[in-house]
């Protein structure tokens, strides 16, 4: 007869304890449990969870199975899960709510069971307590529960004075009772951690999303403010056909160019690359773009002007960024360009007459790198038809998906075949090359290009 009793109540306990998994899903899906599990719950959100945790605590009485006039249930584990999940609050007022009305339907064990349901969400909260607020792990948390019915049939034995009663109820219930309520308590800590863990990961996505927003309207504006740096309109040069092409690799780049007018006669001709991508590069580009221009309004020669300006970049500048500039002043009359070079990649010269190529060699170091840095001025003649290419290094170092470099064979070849062409159309041809050539591999680096033609007096 014992052993039908015994295998009726472990059927018994399994179904009460799946009524209790469904209504554990649906408590983890409330606003009201995350919000009181991360202590941020309203009056109204403690006393939803209290109502909810206290009710599962009658139900596991009211579907109890009786052994020797003793219900036996899982009552203890609805106060217990809201203890380790929601705080001492919850858990305590929800045990207290489960005792009263276990204590009304008095019987042998009515005692001991009142205790033990009463502190059971009281010592689940000082877990939640003593965890910081934070779910322990599944493994824990059937640990305790285990524990605290060990401790519950503990009472059952010491309080009653029928001791042949007591063990005789205990040594029926004791297996089932320890193993549900284990169960139990391990399956809601782990629908518990999961459903804690999907809004965590849910709020640190939107947090990153925020963040992202934040940073692309940062960068919408960098940018913005970046394309005022760079010249609205190329002023027209006598005798000359200049345009001009500039993609950074990010939102905003580094990669600079300016055409300063000195005059009717004279003008002067800026490329530059900054190290470095994005923001840092963006703002180190304007410090050396309006440093480069103020010196350049100071001096007649290029050596002069990079001398001074390498001067206040090394000493504003303490982020070990530099800059590499081609300076050149267009003399129109003179048919020549005076020219220094401060560790820029050399601009190509075509020279129609002899349908060769030469280059405009470097003749000083980047700027920002270390003051006190000497630099020399160098010049070169332009005739009718002859053609300069300045450009940065992310067009010859464009790579593609064997990550082969576009180099400088290519951009001659490609500047030679388009030697009729405008400068507008040159660097046209010189995209629609790197474009072929490159195809879907992603741009690394800014690309920047100017060419300038000499056509001869207007």
């Amino acid at each position: 007869m014992s052993s039908i009793l015994t295998g009726d109540l472990w059927l018994h306990l399994f179904e009460m304890l799946c009524v209790i998994i469904v209504v554990a899903y649906f408590i983890t899906r409330t606003k009201a449990f995350i919000t009181v599990h991360e202590g941020k719950g309203s009056v109204t959100d403690y006393g939803v969870l209290i109502l909810i945790f206290g009710a599962l605590s009658i139900y596991g009485t009211m579907s109890g199975f009786a052994i020797l006039g003793a219900p036996v249930n899982i009552r203890d584990l609805g106060p217990l899960v809201a203890g380790i999940t929601c705080g001492p609050v919850v858990g305590g007022v929800a045990g207290i709510i489960g005792a009263v009305y276990r204590l009304s339907l008095g019987g042998f064990t009515a005692i001991p069971c009142t205790i033990a349901t009463s502190i059971s969400g009281f010592a689940g909260g000082a877990i939640y307590l003593l965890h910081k607020r934070q779910m322990i792990s599944v493994r824990w948390a059937v640990l305790f529960a285990a524990l605290f019915e060990c401790f519950h049939l503990i009472l059952v034995l010491c309080i009653n004075s029928d001791m042949d009663t007591a063990v005789s109820i205990v040594s029926q219930v004791a297996g089932p009772l320890v193993f549900f309520n284990a169960l139990g308590m391990g399956i809601f800590a782990k629908i518990a951690e999961n459903r804690i863990e999907e809004v965590r990961t849910r709020g640190e996505r939107d947090r990153y999303k925020s963040e992202l927003d934040r940073k692309r309207a940062e960068l919408k504006i960098a940018k913005e403010i970046q394309q005022q740096f760079l010249p609205k309109d190329i002023p027209p040069i006598t005798g000359y056909d200049l345009a001009t092409f500039s993609l950074p690799a990010w939102e905003i780049g580094g990669d600079f160019y300016d055409i300063i007018p000195f005059g009717n006669q004279k003008h002067g001709l800026i490329i530059a690359d900054v190290s470095g991508k994005s923001i840092p590069a963006a703002l180190f580009m304007a410090l050396s773009k309006i440093t480069v221009r103020s010196t350049a309004v100071w001096h007649p020669g290029t050596a002069e002007t990079l001398r001074d300006a390498n001067d206040i970049i090394a000493n504003e500048s303490d982020s070990g960024m530099f800059v590499t500039v081609f300076y050149g002043i267009l003399d129109r009359m003179g048919e020549r360009m005076v020219y220094t070079n401060a560790g820029h990649n050399p601009p190509l010269v075509y020279r129609r007459k002899t349908d060769s190529f030469e280059y405009l060699r470097q003749n000083g170091m980047a700027l920002g790198v270390m003051t006190g840095t000497g630099y020399e001025q160098d010049e070169v003649t332009l005739h009718p038809g002859d053609i300069v290419v300045f450009y940065t290094d992310g067009v010859t170092e464009a790579i593609n998906r064997n990550e082969e470099q576009f180099g400088l064979e290519r951009l001659t070849s490609v500047v030679s075949a388009s030697r009729d062409m405008t400068s507008y159309q040159i660097i046209r041809q010189i995209e629609e090359e790197m474009s072929g050539f490159c195809k879907d591999e992603p741009q690394f680096d800014d690309i920047t290009i100017m060419v300038l033609k000499a056509k001869g007096d207007d």
